[in-house]
């Protein structure tokens, strides 16, 4: 069962300088930021513990992902993670265009690679909004929000349905009953948020986050940003396209960071940068 965010203490510099609205409700704390009219809501997660990976037990996991060896993190930084995918919106009003193969502007960006979002998007956001030092989140941070204080294969529970997730019902998770099949994204906000207000992460479109692929460590790990170089960057979340399986809150693709394709998009996050991650744009306090 979810656990809704901690509300009792405030991060540093809350609400920022470049927040247009903040505030604080069941999921926890909140603040937005706006750009030419459209308004990016961000989350609060703050730090904690949670157990990254799936039990060997876990329902349709390996063999034929990536490792997804069970390991204890910590993360003693909070950050903002956006609540939803970056929007049609959003990326049309940083970069004055519309890549997107699914056309609409509440709908996720998708068709940009990893190096579009963090050569282009990150340092073009940024500049136009002094102090908001967007950045990708680490994978440990993508699943940590995703997980929303669950160890079930679904933020949701032991399974989901297509009215919870968007993603290709003729194919559920462990013998689930079949449901829809949309054949493209949905608008952000179309489906349920998780107990920390977060929507969609699983499913609609695959989200990149600034770690290279590599395998998992086995022993507990503090702060983790993946391996120092590679071939391929993490994808997480499942898409529209993808079965049930890898919509799994644990489930792991990557893909070469000049990869472009209708399923891949991205949400931002910001707040100090568990590490090096040679990414565009810089991180900065929380706040």
């Amino acid at each position: 069962m979810s656990a809704p965010a901690p509300r009792t203490r405030l991060p540093p510099g809350f609400p920022a300088s470049w927040a247009c609205a903040w505030g604080q409700d069941r999921s926890g704390l909140w603040q937005a930021f706006a750009l030419d009219g459209v308004v990016q809501r961000l989350r609060w997660l703050p730090p904690g513990e949670f157990r990254m990976g799936s039990p060997a037990g876990e329902p349709e996991r390996e063999p034929f992902g990536h490792d997804e060896t069970r390991h204890p993190v910590v993360l003693t930084r909070g950050l903002w993670l956006a609540d939803t995918a970056c929007t049609q919106a959003l990326w049309q009003a940083v970069l004055g265009e519309t890549p997107s193969r699914f056309q609409g502007g509440e709908r996720p960006v998708e068709r940009v690679s990893w190096e579009d979002v963090v050569e282009r998007f990150l340092p073009a956001l940024n500049a136009r909004l002094p102090g908001l030092e967007a950045r990708l989140p680490s994978e440990a941070e993508w699943e940590y929000g995703c997980r929303a204080g669950t160890e079930t294969p679904f933020a949701f529970g032991a399974t989901i349905t297509t009215g919870q997730v968007n993603f290709d019902g003729n194919y559920p998770y462990a013998g689930a009953p079949k449901g829809e099949y949309r054949e493209q994204t949905v608008e952000v906000k179309a489906l349920p948020a998780n107990a920390w207000g977060l929507y969609q992460m699983h499913g609609n479109v695959y989200e990149w986050c600034a770690d290279w692929l590599g395998d998992y460590p086995r022993e507990a790990v503090v702060d983790p940003t993946g391996p120092a170089a590679g071939r391929e960057r993490v994808l997480r979340g499942g898409g529209w396209y993808a079965s049930a399986r890898w919509c799994r809150s644990a489930a792991r693709l990557a893909s070469g960071p000049g990869h472009r394709d209708g399923y891949i998009g991205f949400r931002l996050a910001r707040g100090p940068s568990p590490g090096p991650q040679d990414q565009a744009g810089g991180a900065g306090e929380a706040g």
